[in-house]
């Protein structure tokens, strides 16, 4: 019990981000807003905007597993800007800000 009322204490300062950390092959990401307006300055409609699938890698499990115990190290890393599937990952609500958790295969690819 104290030392349960002692690790909740150091936490209370924390952000819920700063102590989330995905397991295994997880990434959790935060998507980014696509570009509504041209390098000429117009602006575009909604309609002709994409889906947003572009992300910012925000926290990242320590990798996957194989069967005979052996890490898979991630591919991506926090900070890296990447491409989602338009459909997938679980989303997560931490301190009012959307993010959503993917698992390490099922992102597309990394953005330079």
């Amino acid at each position: 019990p104290v030392q349960c009322a002692l690790r909740h204490s150091r936490n209370v300062g924390m952000s819920a981000l700063k102590r989330f950390i995905p397991l295994l092959d997880r990434v959790l990401v935060e998507k980014v807003a696509p570009m509504a307006q041209t390098a000429g300055g117009i602006l575009l409609p909604d309609s002709a905007v994409s889906k947003i699938n572009e992300a910012v890698v925000v926290a990242a499990g320590g990798g996957g597993r194989t069967r005979d115990g052996t890490t898979l190290p991630l591919n991506v890393k926090v900070g890296d800007k990447v491409m989602l599937p338009e459909y997938g990952g679980q989303q997560v609500k931490l301190d009012d800000k959307e993010y959503f958790l993917f698992r390490d295969e099922d992102i597309l690819a990394k953005l330079e």
